[in-house]
């Protein structure tokens, strides 16, 4: 019933004394002034204003809206001066959430080429597995979440449907075995070659990957040892305690001299992937945070495999 026009209409008109004054502070003719404060007056019912020659005055019902227009006009201001800032990334926030294996390498570079280019927008991030982090960014609890899936255990359209998705980039997969082991000298290796080995597995769908690919290999792999820490996987495997699949970014951010790493045959990789809702690639800080990924996971891809 009340709009910002009509109240601005109703101060200068306190202020001035007059139509005309209040037209010509207000940058408006003074017809179409008469005319605002008609439908304003249509609009909430009763008389704004008392016309007394050339000169006007406000009624009761008029005083109380210059009254409050100023706290109104004031607060709208503020607003759109803060919508302002958001929109020109001066200001504004955005909440990242990202799976454990990503915080060493994807997360950092990407955190730190959104504080140096736009050090006003507040960054926070927060670890979570593909299906805590998707659920929290339908929760409104995140507005970006970094996600990813293996080959034959794809994210359901349940679990996608309403988001937008940036593909950042393939994560090979490789075998990870003690320097002794007597595959360690080999270009690559066949899976079914460790069918009698023990395992060292971790999250739930790491290991449903790795169940997976034993399956196509003929054989049940037998876990000895369940760790979600991949230093701790590859300490374990250190030691001669078991082999372990191991994403490229762990072996980036956390080699092990005495593991010997090798790709396994036929290959495999996990697919990395941004994640975020269609009205919030609208807004310009996560649309700086999905792009500062992009370029992090670029980065990471352009770095060779390890030894």
């Amino acid at each position: 019933m009340i709009d910002a026009a009509g109240l601005r209409v109703i101060r200068a008109i306190a202020d001035e004394g007059s139509f005309t004054a209040a037209a010509s502070s207000l940058g408006y003719s003074q017809p179409a002034i008469s005319q605002m404060v008609r439908r304003l007056e249509e609009r909430l019912g009763t008389p704004l204003v008392e016309r007394l020659g050339r000169n006007v005055r406000l009624t009761e019902a008029g005083e109380v809206l210059a009254r409050h227009a100023g706290a109104v006009l004031g607060a709208i201001s503020a607003a759109e001066s803060e919508v302002a800032a958001i929109a020109g990334l001066r200001s504004g926030r955005v909440r990242l959430m990202a799976f454990p294996s990503s915080s060493s390498t994807l997360v950092p570079k990407a955190l730190s080429l959104v504080k140096k280019r736009f050090p006003q927008v507040q960054v926070t991030f927060a670890e979570g597995e593909p299906p805590e982090s998707l659920a929290a960014l339908r929760a409104g609890e995140c507005d970006v979440a970094v996600a990813f899936t293996y080959e034959g255990l794809e994210l359901t359209t349940d679990q996608l449907d309403d988001f937008e998705v940036r593909e950042l980039l393939l994560d090979d997969v490789r075998i990870a075995l003690p320097l002794g082991h007597p595959l360690a000298d080999h270009e690559s290796v066949d899976l079914a070659d460790l069918a009698q080995a023990p395992w060292i597995a971790g999250c739930t769908r790491c290991r449903g990957h790795l169940l997976a690919l034993a399956d196509g290999a003929g054989f049940a792999p037998d876990v000895a040892f369940e760790t979600e820490d991949y230093v701790a996987v590859l300490g374990l495997v250190a030691e001669g305690l078991g082999v372990a699949l191991v994403p490229d970014l762990i072996l980036r951010s956390a080699p092990n001299a005495r593991v010997k790493v090798l790709p396994i045959d036929p290959p495999s990789h996990r697919r990395v992937f941004a994640v975020t809702t269609p009205d919030l690639t609208r807004v310009p800080a996560v649309a700086a945070m999905i792009d500062a990924l992009v370029e992090a996971a670029h980065d990471q891809s352009c770095v060779g495999a390890p030894a």
